[in-house]
């Protein structure tokens, strides 16, 4: 399956890996690079030293392509950059902000630029300014989304750009990854379904939190202050559900909402709390019942897509004969 995006970035399977923060380190990034696909390390707020510590464990593991996603928000995003083109990672995705000020430098050590975008205009905005691909993220995703689902999202933004586009939110089997094709994407990205990978290092309750989830046990927090993760729910988002309505009712600061928040995340993935800390999933979690190596899980994604296809183009065939 060969698209814009394979070769672009020169991957066998058109797959990313989604760089969750605390999820996507090297040990999780280096395997699903190693598979075929791209494996993405997961910025979040982490300084350089701990980036550089998970680029270098990738490069001891493998020399396919892999990417770096930078959380734009972070306090050491100029420094994640400085040390991306230092270590001359090939490929950078972004969010929660805008790459502007850093495209020349990028593009200029050969990187190859890819943001997450929510909407139409952001995504008609990055291709203004030069990125190379956009990832069009549907709130079905888990962690912090946007407003539009997968299905309305991908289909608006491919028609609105020339530049390849990844979708995401939503997908977790071929299924789901016919299905962005057939919307127009050139590659899927998949985050959940790594969570739970063998070599994923999240702690043995998160992963079992999301092992358990049933199809309606993520529920969204914080959207009255601009900030909507999806979680599973849990004794935390039961806390920002009253957070919230008391922020509408006056008893609240959006302040004391986003301290909630803090260091959740961490708690979860690293120290097992999955009662109080936030477990990011998305709503496809109800579809993943059991541990597998990354290879795995890259070869069904492909495997069951090519299948899926296959069968409706036969399908279809009949129909219209």
């Amino acid at each position: 399956m060969k698209t814009r995006i394979t070769e672009l970035l020169n991957i066998k399977y058109p797959i990313f890996q989604g760089g969750m923060a605390w999820v996507a380190d090297g040990d999780l990034a280096g395997a699903v690079s190693k598979a075929g696909g791209l494996g993405i390390i997961g910025g979040g707020n982490a300084p350089k030293e701990v980036v550089k510590a998970n680029i270098d464990k990738i490069k001891s593991m493998t020399d396919k392509p892999f990417g770096v996603n930078i959380m734009l928000l972070s306090p050491f995003a100029d420094d994640i950059v400085d040390l991306v083109i230092e270590e001359g990672v090939k490929v950078v995705t972004t969010g929660a902000g805008n790459p502007g000020k850093y495209m020349e430098r990028l593009h200029a050590a050969g990187i190859t630029v890819i943001p997450v975008v929510p909407s139409v205009a952001l995504a008609k905005r990055m291709q203004k300014l030069g990125v190379d691909a956009v990832i069009a993220e549907g709130m079905e995703a888990g962690g912090h989304i946007g407003k539009l689902t997968t299905m309305a999202l991908v289909r608006q933004v491919v028609d609105a750009l020339d530049i390849p586009v990844i979708a995401a939110g939503g997908i977790a089997d071929g299924r789901g990854m016919a299905a962005g094709f057939m919307l127009g994407a050139e590659a899927v990205q998949v985050g959940t379904r790594f969570v739970v990978a063998k070599e994923s290092n999240a702690h043995p309750a998160f992963k079992d939190k999301v092992l358990k989830a049933k199809d309606i046990d993520t529920v969204v927090s914080a959207s009255v202050v601009g900030h909507p993760v999806r979680a599973i729910k849990n004794k935390l988002a039961i806390a920002y559900s009253q957070a919230e309505k008391d922020f509408l009712a006056g008893k609240k600061s959006a302040e004391e909402i986003e301290e909630l928040g803090a260091g959740a995340l961490r708690n979860a993935v690293v120290d097992g709390d999955v009662v109080n800390g936030s477990v990011m999933a998305g709503q496809i979690a109800g579809l993943i019942t059991k541990e597998e190596t990354c290879a795995e899980i890259l070869e069904d994604l492909y495997a069951s897509a090519k299948s899926v296809i296959a069968e409706e183009a036969r399908r279809w065939s009949d129909l219209l004969d």
